[in-house]
């Protein structure tokens, strides 16, 4: 398995655009008959124009939020006109499916509550598991509670291939399967074959090591539940996002657990100022170095990290810090393993995923999902109620959203930005509507949740409502913005620069469509690339990074550049901002998780926060520029401020001036050049004062910028501005100016 996979094509990042296909039969569309079936039948693979049936009375039930005919995004993106048609029949294809819920499950609500009925259930009359596996022969339920006798709990079979049993409670009315024993279901496949597997929706499962890597399930029943102290806060607006590993979460060469990163993380990461925090590799994956990406049981927190519980009292206290939890989603794939994942699962190539080719990701080694088929469906968007329901997330991440709507899943395939490429034939129309059914449900369900798309082709309408006739996404990653600072750091010397590029790069977005910016997040940092800071300083981070070390050139050009980089990505790249854990402080090296390749070691997957807790360590200044940076933030609100205005981009001096948030930004990226009475256009008459400077001695500058000084405006037209003031502008530096009065 790799240890990272990525969904793009070879440049990695320019902000595009999307398009679709579809085919969902008349048995993908009946229900598991937990619900009774009731609706018309569909003819047709939902290609072309819309059924009759769907385009007249079929729909008319459906909510009334979503009534209109999905062009509304062409209003304010004239592009998409020659794109009605498609638009309007992805609209009418999600419809359908909203309907088809609707007749046959009692609605989306309902549907998306599969892990109340599937899996493994204490009743009172014992426990009841359920699964679907249309393609098995026989089943039964066996584990330690029965000495694995395949014959004592068979389970029998509906018309719709789900398999269903109760194991009684004991003559003392005690729960038959005790908590902790492990569990399994097993299968004759139509060949006749006898494979043993994990349920589909087991909660948790382990792995002893010293037994075998593969996973067992549990059956998990503690005898007190963990129950949510605190009030769940609503996601701002203005995201600041903190994105974490729990496994990677300690100094230690060792795996971290959610109750050590509760105690020693949560409270680091309120005092910086974020908002949110991202949980990465939650979701359970039998190989460690897979950074989460390879799941092999979609409803199991990873039980490296300790037991749910502790992942509940994890979200729990950082919602009563304030704090709101995303969690990283891969649906865009499943884990290739066949007797701890979901691969042959009933012993067919399919059940769960696509068959033949189409199932499987050749750059990844693992298997796609069928997003067409109704039971597919149900699991996954379950699987998202189940996160949400049971562990309090307020956000998802989704992974790999690139490979999922394509059906090239963006391997070698360059995105140009032209509209055909979306809208061509290229795009999977299944795996696009169901994001939408995910989106819909998730915001209909819960007003104010957060759902972020992990996209490189920039399709246009991501980020618009499905309403609107977009996929419905709150916001989606500027992921050419790490890439853009890292070529400048690898190809260019200072002087050469770009201003209008930079400029370019942190605002290119579309019109109306959120972005999260970041300058590095976990990609940057994984073997074979290294961290900002380690591409700035290198090897001198081993021998000059202490108070007690002469302060080189290349420390200060570094320490520096860190700061100036964060800052004017922060303040100009987007409607949220995004930092991977230690990366703010300057985390050195890189990301490298133990494997075969490296001697199984933990050295390089372990972060080390006792860099930043060392007095006598420079770490301590870029981690105080970043905490001083989201509390301007926090204060300001810039990044859900309407107002943004690039206002200079001088190549010669190096100097970048925008305003935004009630702010004025100066960069001076100069190497040497310093400037007095520089002049800078501004919007508002009056007086400014320095809100924030990277050239304070605190943050380890040479304190040139005086926070004192009042800079009045003077009342002339400069750089498209009514106003100019002039202030002084050390080289490497940046200023943040606030209007006083």
């Amino acid at each position: 398995m790799p240890a990272k996979k990525k969904s793009t094509s070879s440049g990695k990042a320019k902000q595009q655009d999307n398009q679709l296909s579809a085919s969902s039969s008349t048995q993908d569309l009946v229900g598991s008959g937990l619900v009774t079936p009731g609706s018309p039948t569909l003819e047709g693979n939902f290609e072309g124009p819309p059924t009759k049936l769907a385009d007249s009375s079929y729909l008319q039930g459906s909510d009334p939020e979503i009534s209109g005919d999905g062009t509304d995004v062409i209003k304010s993106d004239g592009y998409l006109e020659d794109h009605r048609a498609y638009f309007g029949q992805r609209f009418a294809h999600f419809k359908r499916w909203v309907r088809d819920i609707e007749l046959n499950e009692g609605g989306i609500d309902k549907f998306s509550r599969g892990y109340e009925h599937f899996g493994l259930h204490v009743t009172d009359e014992g426990v009841r598991y359920r699964e679907w596996a249309p393609g098995a022969r026989e089943a039964s339920l066996v584990g330690d509670f029965n000495g694995w006798d395949v014959g004592a709990n068979p389970l029998t079979r509906n018309e719709y291939g789900v398999w269903e049993t109760v194991v009684p409670n004991t003559a003392s009315g005690e729960v038959a399967i005790a908590h902790g024993s492990h569990i399994k279901v097993t299968f004759v496949t139509d060949k006749g074959e006898r494979v043993y597997r994990l349920p589909a929706w087991s909660r948790y499962v382990t792995q002893d090591l010293n037994k075998s890597p593969i996973y067992e399930s549990v059956f998990y029943n503690p005898p007190h539940k963990y129950e949510f102290k605190h009030k769940r806060p609503v996601p701002p607006a203005d995201l600041r996002i903190y994105e974490a590993h729990v496994g990677i979460s300690s100094p230690e060469a060792r795996v971290a657990t959610f109750k050590e990163f509760t105690q020693n993380v949560l409270p680091m990461i309120s005092d910086l100022g974020y908002n949110a925090v991202q949980l990465m590799a939650v979701m359970e994956h039998a190989y460690y170095a897979s950074f989460g990406y390879q799941v092999t049981s979609f409803f199991a927190p990873s039980s490296r990290y300790g037991e749910p519980d502790d992942l509940r009292e994890l979200v729990d206290t950082a919602h009563s810090l304030g704090i709101v939890v995303f969690l990283d989603v891969v649906h865009s794939h499943a884990c290739n393993n066949v007797e701890d994942g979901l691969n042959q699962f009933d012993g067919t190539d399919h059940c769960y995923f696509h068959e033949g080719g189409r199932g499987r990701h050749e750059l990844w080694n693992s298997r796609l999902f069928n997003y067409g088929h109704h039971e597919v469906t149900r699991f996954l968007l379950s699987n998202l109620r189940y996160w949400i329901e049971e562990f309090g997330f307020d956000g998802f991440r989704f992974d790999g959203v690139t490979s999922m709507m394509y059906k090239h899943h963006g391997i070698a395939y360059g995105f140009s930005g032209h509209y055909n490429e979306y809208f061509g034939g290229n795009t999977d129309e299944e795996a696009v509507v169901y994001l939408m059914l995910a989106n819909y449900m998730c915001h209909k369900l819960y007003p104010g949740f957060v759902t972020i798309a992990e996209d490189v082709s920039g399709m246009p309408a991501m980020c618009r409502s499905v309403q609107e006739g977009g996929v419905g996404f709150d916001y989606r990653l500027t992921m050419s913005v790490p890439d853009m600072w890292i070529k400048l750091l690898k190809e260019s010397k200072d002087e050469e620069w770009s201003m209008d590029h930079i400029a370019h790069q942190l605002t290119n977005r579309r019109y109306q469509e959120r972005a999260i910016t970041y300058c590095e997040s976990h990609d940057q940092a994984l073997v074979g690339d290294k961290t900002l800071a380690f591409w700035m300083m290198d090897k001198e981070m081993y021998t000059n990074m202490s108070d007690q070390t002469a302060l080189t050139p290349v420390i200060e050009r570094g320490m520096a550049l860190h700061k100036m980089i964060r800052l004017v990505t922060c303040g100009l790249g987007g409607e949220g901002y995004l930092t991977f854990e230690g990366n703010e402080f300057g985390h050195p090296e890189w990301l490298d998780f133990p494997r075969e390749g490296n001697g199984s070691s933990f050295h390089y997957a372990r972060r080390q926060f006792n860099l930043v807790k060392d007095e006598m360590l420079r770490y301590k200044y870029l981690y105080r520029f970043d905490k001083a940076m989201m509390h301007l933030e926090q204060q300001h609100k810039w990044l859900s401020a309407h107002d943004q205005w690039v206002t200079l981009k001088h190549e010669g001096d190096k100097v970048l001036a925008f305003e935004r948030g009630g702010l004025v930004w100066i960069f001076n990226f100069h190497p040497t050049n310093s400037y007095t009475d520089y002049r800078v256009g501004a919007g508002w008459a009056g007086k400014y004062m320095v809100a924030l400077s990277t050239d304070d001695h605190e943050f380890l500058g040479q304190g040139r910028i005086d926070h004192s000084t009042e800079h009045f405006s003077t009342p002339m037209e400069w750089n498209g501005r009514p106003n100019y003031i002039q202030v002084y502008l050390p080289a490497r530096t940046a200023v943040v100016l606030r209007h006083s009065e």
